[in-house]
């Protein structure tokens, strides 16, 4: 420090420091003396800035070290802390000259132990639970039979081997797999990105939509298997609008996407058999089914056999049904001669009748009764009946047309008294009457002039009296504040 120390002052012993030389030395000490350090705490308050940054605060039960995390640093973070959690990090101690402080720059994170993992894990649950995330009611019943299965898992492990194999022996079916990290930092992130890559395919489109997602991934400690229990894989899974199965770890396992899930499976072997029936089985319980609806097809065609045999007992024999329609039409063969005879005499009898009002006399009065009723009519037509009908006429023509005569002139002489009076007002209020008094109306420029300003300023004047227009010379202007220009020779005034 030898380089920072300033000659004293004349009469002072100790030397003087600027505020950045003292920091920047606190800060080249802390950084040599220290190094890289791991710090066990609980982790206090945490912000994530705007900007991508994590501030936290790591404490015992006597001190308090403030943390961060650089952008970049927290993309690579395999845990995120939390509030209230134990953990274990790992960084170099560094110092903040602007706010006069020391910190550590935190590049890893660690559960401090199991229990803190498993403390983490309920608070997670708990607060899922709250969200209804893990309700009956939201989870979706697996397809019989998915024609496309979409397996998220690790493309290199026994996993998918295990799987494919029991799918093959099952019931072979197409199986699309979208490659994932298992475990470490890059799990969660990558699983959850597989369940929202599947959902986004479109139905029927070069890459077919999966019908069922299988999430697997084979057994390992709580560390291992820790990217399945993050909130964004969990939320990821609850979302899916593809029915999901969960396969993470061995039986005794849990993890948080088991309760998002539609169905959790012990193993990714039992995984694949929840995903597909056995096709012998299948083809047996065919079979099976045939043969009973053969036998019940035969056993209804029997019954109903029977049925109809014992109905056909109980009919009546044809003969029996004809006898009586036969009888029947005997007897009316035996009747239809005889009503054929009455019917003839019955017509020839109306025919008798008929003729005899068509006798002479009968035609004589009826010609007779037409003759009078035509005289009748005759008598109206003569010329002097014709005239007087034709008078007649004419008086009540003329009668009408003398009344509407009147009506028309009395409808036309109430318009006429109300203009004539209309116009006597007008007479009376006009300004006309006024100029008979003795007034005049003064326009200037074709404006009505009420000041003598007004009348000034007018290039031309005109005077309304009663009887004629009267127009006086151009009057004189008012006279202004500069001085008039004197008239140029040769030219007189115009007043």
């Amino acid at each position: 420090m030898s380089d920072l120390i300033d000659d004293p002052v004349a009469g002072e012993n100790a030397p003087e420091f600027s505020v950045s030389d003292i920091s920047g030395a606190l800060k080249r000490t802390i950084e040599g003396a220290f190094g890289r350090v791991r710090v066990r705490g609980e982790v206090g308050r945490v912000m994530l800035a705007r900007s991508g940054h994590l501030y936290f605060d790591l404490k015992d039960d006597r001190s308090v070290l403030a943390a961060v995390s650089w952008k970049g640093q927290v993309s690579r973070l395999s845990i995120l802390p939390e509030e209230g959690m134990e953990v274990i990090v790992t960084g170099k101690l560094t110092t903040f000259g602007s706010q006069s402080k020391y910190q550590i720059n935190v590049d890893d994170v660690a559960v401090a132990g199991e229990g803190a993992l498993m403390a983490m894990l309920e608070k997670r649950k708990k607060a899922l639970a709250a969200e209804g995330l893990f309700a009956p009611e939201r989870k979706q019943p697996l397809p019989f039979l998915p024609e496309i299965i979409g397996v998220v898992t690790s493309p290199s492990g026994a996993v998918i081997r295990d799987i494919l194999h029991r799918l093959r022996d099952r019931f072979p079916r197409k199986v699309l797999i979208w490659p994932v990290a298992v475990q470490g930092d890059q799990c969660a992130p990558q699983v959850a990105r597989a369940i929202r890559g599947f959902n986004a395919l479109a139905p029927g489109g070069a890459l077919p939509r999966p019908d069922l997602l299988i999430v697997a991934r084979g057994g390992g400690s709580i560390e291992d298997l820790w990217g399945f229990n993050e909130e964004s894989v969990a939320r990821a899974a609850a979302a899916s609008d593809i029915p999901l199965i969960s396969a993470v770890g061995h039986e005794t396992d849990t993890t948080l996407i088991d309760f998002v899930s539609d169905k959790r499976a012990p193993t990714p072997t039992a995984a694949a058999e929840l995903a597909v029936p056995v096709r012998m089985d299948l083809l047996a319980w065919v079979g099976e089914q045939g043969a009973r609806l053969t036998r019940s097809a035969g056993s209804a065609v029997a019954l109903r056999g029977q049925r109809l045999r014992d109905v056909a007992r109980a009919l009546p024999r044809r003969d029996a049904l004809l006898q009586t329609p036969r009888q029947r039409l005997d007897e009316a063969s035996d009747r239809l001669p005889r009503a054929l005879v009455a019917g003839v005499q019955t017509r020839k009898v109306a025919l008798s009748e008929a003729g005899g009002l068509l006798r002479a006399s009968t035609l004589t009065r009826m010609i007779g009764n037409k003759r009078e009723a035509l005289g009748r009519r005759g008598d109206r037509l003569r010329p002097e009946t014709l005239t007087r009908e034709i008078d007649r006429r004419k008086d009540r023509l003329g009668d009408l047309a003398r009344r509407l005569d009147e009506a028309t002139q009395r409808r036309i002489q109430a318009p006429r008294d109300k203009l004539a009076a209309l116009g006597r007002m007008n007479e009376t209020l006009s300004y006309k009457a006024t100029l008979d008094r003795g007034y005049a109306v003064v326009r200037g420029d074709g404006a009505l002039v009420k000041t003598a300003a007004a009348a000034r300023k007018a290039d031309k004047i005109e005077i309304v009296f009663a009887d004629d227009t009267f127009s006086p010379a151009a009057p004189r202007k008012a006279p202004s504040a500069a001085p008039k220009p004197k008239p140029s020779p040769g030219q007189g005034s115009l007043f």
